[in-house]
């Protein structure tokens, strides 16, 4: 394929949403550098030294795997201000006014994240600035305890905006919004969709009805790069959310909040270091340097054009080294919500590579250098992102790939399940030891054959289940929505007659046990 081309449309497609203005903003020529600036590196072993293997990093921003890279101005601004002290409240104001002018908006805060971010502006919406209310929270009594959230924005960071005691309100369309809102609706949250521009219910038709009713819209667009005006804003939204790790590349713990003055106050009082629901959250004088540090380089010196165009020559660089093994073949993804950047799609035909995307990601993990990707589970292609990778590890990435490409075995059938060897079928009373609590849940099991499927029924949520039976090992998968997110269950055992048990894994917190008793009706 040519690469070349398609990630030349990728960029033209995306300087075309920034729009001209901000785009020219974003590539001033004067000043500008590469994205692989050099500089020396300081030895492995302030990891290596507690077992912990540092990794190539082609996952790009993800918090998982550390966030991105951050700039080497960020890192000299941090450690300059390590060695000084001064008064908080007075470093947040005047960081906050220098913020605000390079992004030309009302007021900024620099927060502990964006997650914390969307906390701090839910207390400032919910209780101002008024001493009693924001000393009460989470209690709602007597304070408007609703957020309106579009269906299409749910997602496992709104749990930021929950924490702080309100109740979320689901709506799908305009008719829905505008039927939601009431004397206890606080605020309306959603994520930024500049990059989803068939997003249902944008932020374009929010802002009108929550403006016309005087409700706040907070947007959280952490993985956004930074732009002026700001078109969230420019949309009609109250306060915007930002990550200060991802794009921006400042400290990885860092985050920002902009918009209108008011609520950005009311925000930073409800935040740490005050006293307030928001003090666990707190941000140190060297984040707030490096937060602003990163903003100043943002608008002063990258140039995410060239960037875009050092990142499409690796992609030519991997697809050549790549497509050497038959059967693979790679694509640019335009840039999405989650990450505003083209990313190199690594597709093969299992007919001819006998790997899943999980076994290339192992394969990738496990071997010298470790690389991270997003390769897993059974299929076959995964996604490389570029943000977080160094000068010339584009290169060890292509001829790792290759090697596994190459090396990889021929496609293996499938063997066939061997025969069950009891009847699972019925319903089950399941008791889960979680090292630090138990919880008593029911599964309700259909078999056919070897294929399982039924219900899971938990303390607070219950959703669909399904695996198989093969003689007497039993291998089940569930998941429960809760809020925004699916409780993932894997339950891996032995049935033995009317009981069965083993581990349970729920994703990626401690492995938990499990057994079950068949429910004997009276």
């Amino acid at each position: 394929m040519n690469t070349r081309a398609k990630t030349k449309t990728t960029r033209r497609g995306w300087l075309q949403a920034g729009g001209a203005a901000s785009a020219a903003a974003l590539m001033s020529a004067a000043g500008a550098a590469p994205v692989s600036e050099i500089h020396e590196e300081p030895p492995k072993d302030v990891y290596t030294h507690l077992g912990v293997e540092p990794f190539i990093n082609c996952t790009a921003t993800v918090t998982t795997n550390g966030g991105s890279r951050t700039l080497p101005e960020v890192i000299k601004a941090i450690h300059d201000a390590s060695h000084y002290h001064v008064n908080m409240d007075e470093l947040q104001e005047a960081a906050g006014k220098r913020i605000a002018k390079l992004l030309q908006v009302e007021h900024a805060m620099v927060s502990s994240g964006a997650a914390a971010a969307l906390a701090h502006a839910t207390a400032g919406c919910v209780a101002g600035t008024d001493p009693e209310r924001m000393q009460q929270l989470p209690d709602m009594t007597g304070l408007k305890n609703e957020v309106i959230i579009p269906k299409s924005s749910r997602n496992g960071y709104d749990y930021a905006v929950r924490m702080v005691g309100v109740t979320i309100i689901e709506v799908s369309t305009a008719e829905e919004l505008k039927a939601a809102i009431n004397s206890r609706t606080a605020m309306i949250a959603m994520l930024g969709d500049r990059f989803t521009p068939s997003v249902e219910l944008p932020l374009k038709e929010v802002s009108p009805i929550a403006n016309q009713a005087g409700i706040p819209v907070l947007v959280d667009s952490a993985a956004d790069y930074l732009m002026t005006p700001n078109p969230y804003i420019a949309q009609g939204a109250s306060l915007v959310a930002y990550s200060g790790g991802k794009i921006s590349r400042g400290p990885q713990g860092g985050g920002l909040l902009v918009g209108k003055e008011e609520l950005v106050r009311a925000a930073f009082a409800n935040s740490a270091h005050h006293h307030a629901f928001g003090r666990p959250m707190k941000v140190s004088k060297e984040e707030i340097i490096g937060v602003l540090t990163a903003v100043e380089t943002f608008f002063g010196r990258r140039d995410l054009q060239q960037e875009y165009s050092e990142w499409e020559g690796w992609y030519d660089y991997i697809t050549r080294e790549i497509t050497k093994v038959d059967g693979v073949s790679t694509r640019v993804a335009e840039p999405e919500r989650g990450g505003p950047f083209p990313v190199l799609m690594v597709e093969w035909d299992q007919a001819k590579i006998g790997l899943t995307a999980g076994e290339v990601g192992d394969l990738l993990m496990n071997g010298k250098p470790a690389i991270a990707t997003h390769a897993s589970g059974g299929g076959s292609s995964f996604r490389l992102r570029p943000v977080a990778l160094k000068p010339n590890e584009y290169r060890m990435v292509a001829e790792r790939l290759h090697s596994v490409f190459r090396n990889a075995p021929k496609p293996r059938p499938k063997a066939p399940l061997k025969s069950p060897s009891g009847d699972i079928a019925g319903r089950w009373d399941v008791h889960l030891d979680f090292g630090v609590g138990e919880a008593d849940h029911q599964l309700f099991l259909d078999a056919d054959g070897n294929n399982v499927t039924g219900a899971h029924i938990g303390v607070i949520a219950e959703g669909r289940l399904r695996g198989t039976l093969e003689e007497d090992t039993v291998r089940l998968s569930s998941s429960l929505p809760y809020e925004s997110v699916g409780l993932g269950y894997r339950f891996e055992g032995t049935l033995s007659g009317d009981r069965m048990g083993g581990l349970l894994n729920p994703g990626t917190l401690p492995l938990a046990t499990w057994e079950a008793k068949r429910h004997r009706y009276a």
